[in-house]
């Protein structure tokens, strides 16, 4: 290395030492200046002014336009329709999209279903004719792999440049907003027998099936809302250990950042 070469590095990485985390985490990158659009439920959807939500804190750190469609009680059903709205207000002027549900769907006891139908069929290989089984994607509302597939066909159809990326739910404590909106922990299985867990496995096979890059907050957020230790990050401790508060989207939104900064912000 050239000695110039040498005495610029020891004096950037003097600099970084130096500098507060606030001014690092602003620092100028790939995702700078990107439209990044949100899809999904309350944990997306800003309701409370006085909670910071993990987009607030993405959009500052990484200095992206965060377009904002989530709502409150929103399934998988209800991000389709999000999807929709986003398509026609803003076209293909966006550079990521970004879809954080399915625990609503768990909470509404929607079946798991299948992503494909299997059929056999006729196709040539080698010049021979020959049969074999035959895979069909399954679009259907009425099963939670099915509302995936009709979710990720419209955004690989209509966003096939931007980059789309499907985050986990994260783990579910007790909430009680009112006497008849009472929701267990997740050590409860829903009406159908199903944990949370089955649907964000799930959501890791649609993955795999759509080619899109998977960030598991449920593993890796670290937020673990049965412990007690752990109401800090939540709205209330004894009525809301399901939505973080400030402090819990901190958290969540530091998760997000490091495994979106490894993902192409455009294509």
């Amino acid at each position: 290395m050239h000695l110039q070469s040498l005495r610029s590095a020891v004096v950037f990485f003097a600099v970084m030492v130096c500098l507060p985390l606030k001014t690092q985490e602003m620092s100028v990158h790939h995702w700078s200046g990107k439209k990044v659009a949100y899809l999904g439920d309350s944990m997306t959807q800003k309701k409370d002014p006085n909670v910071k939500v993990y987009w607030e804190y993405l959009a500052e750190w990484m200095e992206t336009e965060p377009i904002v469609y989530g709502i409150s009680g929103h399934q998988w059903t209800g991000v389709y329709g999000q999807a929709v709205k986003l398509q026609k207000e803003h076209g293909s002027r966006v550079d990521a999209i970004s879809i954080f549900a399915g625990t609503n769907d768990y909470n509404h006891n929607v079946p798991l279903g299948e992503f494909y139908e299997e059929s056999i069929r006729e196709t040539v290989f080698n010049g021979k004719t020959v049969t074999r089984k035959y895979r069909t994607p399954i679009y259907t509302d009425s099963t939670f792999c099915g509302r995936i597939n009709k979710v990720m066909d419209f955004l690989k159809s209509n966003f096939p440049e931007q980059q789309i990326y499907i985050m986990t739910p994260i783990h579910r404590g007790f909430a009680q907003f009112n006497e008849k909106n009472i929701q267990p922990e997740e050590r409860f299985a829903n009406d159908l027998g199903l944990y949370i867990d089955d649907y964000v496995e799930v959501l890791r096979q649609a993955a795999l099936v759509w080619a899109v890059p998977l960030i598991d907050v449920y593993a890796t957020s670290g937020l673990y809302p049965m412990n007690d230790a752990h109401a800090r990050y939540f709205r209330n401790a004894e009525t809301d250990r399901l939505h973080p508060n400030s402090n819990g989207n901190y958290r969540l939104a530091k998760t997000i950042q490091y495994q979106v900064l490894a993902l192409p912000s455009s294509f």
